[in-house]
């Protein structure tokens, strides 16, 4: 699992994606969304904007991520 530091108290899910590295562009993860590919916490999220806190985990295939 991987931190991925934030400088705000929350960010939104493709913000964070994006911040990530593993989308070139917000749009881009609608995609992966329709796909059933990204779940936040244990759950599969369906929602771009989902508001994300530190220590939520966000997992996007294999990869996973925290944010911290």
């Amino acid at each position: 699992m991987e931190d991925v530091p934030v400088s705000t108290d929350s960010i939104r899910l493709g913000q964070f994606l994006k911040l990530a590295g593993l989308i070139d562009i917000g749009s881009d993860v609608r995609s992966l969304l329709e796909d059933g590919r990204i779940h936040v916490n244990g759950e599969t999220e369906h929602r771009r904007g989902r508001q994300l806190v530190r220590g939520d985990i966000v997992t996007v295939d294999d990869t996973e991520l925290r944010v911290a």
